[in-house]
């Protein structure tokens, strides 16, 4: 006879455990601390966060780290990048130094800073460690602004981290510095005598410093490479790049368990998709331009400022008297983005289609414009006040067109005969700007194409507002949004247009 022993668990059956001892248990994990504005991400973040912080802190970090890549692939040198890039920082990822508060690395407002920075990096290890591909230009991407801080940072703080830092380097003994002070004088260029004698000096594998090896600034010995304290960044970069691929690595075999979770997956896809080139709301403040009169009869003279995306279906509106459905609906909405009313829109395309009666308008086309204004509809229609204009990575992602259709990207969906022909029309006529152009398009970036013909065919006016200093550089940042390269366009000819008859006038009075 077996007997029943009350206090055993049954090995088929799960273990519960008292759910006040939940309740009211001890957490296992503490908020972490973050005493440097600097962080390898070594540690993931333990605590809880809400689900709408998840995704923001993401979106704030991939905006960063896109305009970083958009740098890159437009040849902009380090200062530049760092130029334009440091304003877009203070914005969507601040990193205040300790020396900036009293309270030092204890103020809450720091550690805030500092939490945001550390989980939205993590958020993205998930979003992009899924395949080889994203988890390379992952890690490009965040060494270059974790090599932009590093050089930025206060010299005390910095040496603080580095020194915080448990990285697998051996400081150089004053014997062996005198032993081979004539090596590491010949090695090393721009190095004074003083500077061997009583600089600091590190021994490392000299596989973790290819940089410094490849352009023959340190002296090898043994396997070993001698660097000296001023280009200890190379050494702190390198150990930041081979942990941050160990830790996507392991990321990515832990991803499956993620797909059990409906609440995260659907995010980090989102994430994912637009690491190629951000998602973009429009604010109302985009669309508000001062002095410029928005009615039916001026989106003619506008559309010189508008995409090449919108240039196109508006030279096929002009052309066919039509365009097919997504087509109309990219087209209204974008319209509707510049501040064009309903009534004004409603106008617009009962001009533009001719060859259709009054009742045919009305009874096939006349409702769906409303829609998209949010004058119809269901109550979520409504409330929204319609649907919001496409942004770039909608554009590329959603109903590429078929035959007889014009909606979509040019850079993407023409062939790159069409596209160079498309563009002679509009009139870019520079051989290195379409050379580009194609580069760009067969490299798959392209917005980084969009933005060198809007560069290209406004270089006067962005040269003038970069050197009056009326334009931040956060203000010529990488454009992913129609609606915003018709604005940025609008504003830097009607200003240079402005200055110009401004200046004559003044000519005329004297």
């Amino acid at each position: 006879m077996i007997r029943n022993d009350s206090m055993r668990i049954d090995p088929k059956r799960r273990a519960t455990i008292d759910y006040k001892k939940k309740q009211f248990a001890t957490p296992s994990y503490q908020q972490q601390k973050y005493p440097h504005r600097l962080n390898l991400y070594h540690v993931p973040p333990t605590t809880e966060i809400r689900l709408e912080d998840f995704e923001q802190w993401a979106i704030d970090r991939l905006r960063i780290l896109a305009e970083i890549e958009a740098c890159s692939f437009r040849n902009k040198t380090p200062a530049e990048t760092t130029e334009h890039v440091k304003p877009l920082l203070d914005k969507w990822l601040r990193l205040d130094a300790n020396s900036s508060s009293p309270q030092g690395c204890a103020d809450t407002r720091l550690q805030d800073q500092r939490r945001k920075d550390h989980y939205s990096h993590f958020i993205l290890r998930l979003a992009f460690s899924s395949t080889e591909d994203l988890r390379r230009r992952f890690t490009r991407v965040e060494g270059s602004l974790f090599r932009l801080r590093f050089q930025t940072e206060n010299a005390r703080e910095r040496q603080d981290f580095v020194s915080s830092l448990s990285l697998d380097w051996e400081a150089v003994s004053d014997r062996e510095k005198r032993t081979l002070a004539q090596d590491l004088l010949n090695a090393t260029p721009n190095l004074k005598k003083s500077d061997v004698e009583d600089g600091g000096w590190f021994k490392v594998d000299f596989e973790t410093v290819p940089e410094l090896v490849e352009t023959r600034r340190i002296f090898v010995k043994g396997g070993k490479a001698y660097v000296p304290s001023k280009e200890q960044m190379s050494i702190v970069l390198a150990g930041f790049h081979a942990r941050l691929e160990q830790g996507l690595e392991l990321t990515a075999r832990a991803l499956p368990r993620l797909d059990e979770d409906d609440r995260l997956s659907p995010i980090l896809n989102h994430l994912s998709n637009n690491f190629a080139i951000p998602d973009s709301t429009l604010a109302d403040s985009d669309t508000a331009l001062s002095g410029a009169t928005i009615h039916a009869s001026s989106i003619d003279p506008l559309s010189a400022h508008f995409p090449l995306c919108m240039r196109n279906l508006h030279m096929t509106l002009r052309k066919n008297n039509h365009l097919k459905h997504f087509g109309r609906l990219q087209y209204t909405l974008f319209l509707k983005g510049l501040g064009l009313t309903m009534e004004d829109c409603l106008i617009f395309w009962r001009q533009s289609f001719k060859l259709i009666t009054d009742e045919t308008f009305n009874k096939e086309y006349r409702y769906n414009i409303r829609h998209n204004y949010g004058d119809v509809g269901g109550d979520a229609v409504r409330r929204g006040r319609g649907y919001s204009p496409f942004s770039c990575q909608k554009i590329l992602t959603e109903h590429p067109p078929g035959s007889g259709e014009s909606h979509g990207c040019p850079y993407r969906h023409f062939s790159v005969d069409n596209l160079a022909s498309l563009l002679q029309v509009t009139g870019v006529s520079d051989r290195d700007v379409l050379r580009g152009v194609k580069e760009d398009v067969e490299k798959k970036r392209f917005h980084i194409a969009c933005n060198r013909v809007f560069e290209w065919a406004h270089k006067t006016e962005i040269r003038q507002v970069k050197d009056d200093g009326t334009w931040k550089a956060a203000d010529l940042d990488t454009i992913v949004h129609p609606n915003t390269y018709f604005k940025r366009s609008y504003l830097l000819k009607r200003g240079l247009a402005g200055d110009s008859r401004q200046s004559q006038a003044d000519n005329m009075e004297t």
